[in-house]
């Protein structure tokens, strides 16, 4: 099978590995986003899919925008593709480019679907704490995240797991079921299922409100937000910003896997200082080698890790032995 592959991040990157490694397939060009400026040096730094591209001698083609670039959209239909492979790309595909391929364009996309159709799904699905999650490939059409489904593989979202963890185990699981998928296809053997889309939610692009923390909330909550927007939740401590990157609720359910010792850190000696009634964002106790335990609208959270302004990522035992941090003092404040 001819196949261009349209991609960008490090999400999309084993499964154009998986197509380049297989034998029933040519992937024949890459399409990916433009380079970005990063760094200190303001270099232009490809992205990680065209890293791999060039590696395999790939010929790569990075519109600003695919549905109005007209040499890129030449070069599509001459390719002669019978598929056109999707995996987080970036820019939204015309009719027209959907049209080209004998096959069609396949997307995988890292949810169950119709749950959690858009831009940010591995995101959202932790920030609501589900406890699934999967990928779903699809025959894509001129909609959201609308098209006829044609595999899904479930995975279950362990309670600590962040977005990248997460992103991680997904990236994996699509390079498998793509391949599957292409294959189903090309035999006529694929069966096109269409989508419900009365069951369908949204998981949008992320915004920048969308990180601060709200001590109000639930210490699960506040936990799913810092692993669903891993690692860029933050507040305020002494007046300036603070991430925090890691946390773990005062709730044995969370506890699962943890090393012996931290689970009897998180409650040794500590019941006298949490069954003290706080306002939410307070430091209600801290733990002895593992760090600062918060009050929440309900229930306690422990920092596990976090990162002070200007500085790097640090444990929550370190935060909390250099800064002497004391019990009562506050972080940020609750909103409402």
């Amino acid at each position: 099978m001819k196949i261009v592959f349209f991609g960008t991040p490090e999400f999309a990157v084993p499964s154009l590995e998986g197509l380049l490694a297989h034998p029933d397939f040519d992937v024949i060009a890459v399409v990916t986003q433009p380079d970005k400026r990063r760094g200190r040096g303001n270099q232009l730094i490809p992205s990680p899919v065209k890293a791999l591209a060039e590696e395999h001698g790939l010929p790569t083609w990075q519109p600003r925008s695919v549905k109005k670039d007209v040499e890129t959209l030449e070069k599509l239909r001459d390719s002669q593709a019978d598929g056109f492979v999707v995996v987080a790309y970036g820019q939204i595909l015309s009719q027209a480019i959907l049209d080209m391929p004998r096959l069609g364009c396949v997307n995988a996309h890292g949810s169950i679907l119709p749950k959690y159709r858009g831009a940010a799904p591995i995101q959202w699905s932790l920030y609501h704490g589900e406890p699934e999650t999967g990928i779903t490939t699809m025959l894509m059409d001129a909609g959201m995240d609308t098209g006829a489904m044609l595999r899904v593989s479930r995975i279950a979202i362990a309670p600590l797991t962040n977005a990248h963890e997460l992103a991680t185990q997904l990236s994996n699981v699509s390079a498998d079921l793509l391949i599957e998928t292409l294959l189903q296809l090309n035999q006529g053997t694929a069966q096109p299922i269409s989508q419900d889309s009365t069951q369908a939610t949204y998981a949008p692009l992320i915004k920048k409100e969308d990180y601060e923390l709200d001590w109000s909330k639930s210490a699960i909550a506040l936990h799913n937000q810092v692993r669903g927007f891993f690692p860029n939740c933050n507040t305020t401590f002494r007046g300036e910003p603070l991430k925090i990157i890691a946390t773990i609720p005062l709730d044995p359910t969370y506890w699962a896997g943890l090393p012996p010792n931290t689970q009897a850190g998180l409650t040794k000696g500590l019941a006298d200082s949490l069954n003290v009634d706080r306002e939410p964002g307070t430091i209600a106790a801290i733990a002895k080698g593992l760090g600062a335990i918060v009050q929440t609208g309900s229930g306690h959270l422990l920092l596990k890790e976090i990162q002070l302004s200007g500085k790097r990522p640090q444990s929550g035992a370190d935060f909390a032995n250099g800064t002497r941090l004391a019990i009562g003092e506050q972080l940020g404040r609750a909103k409402g």
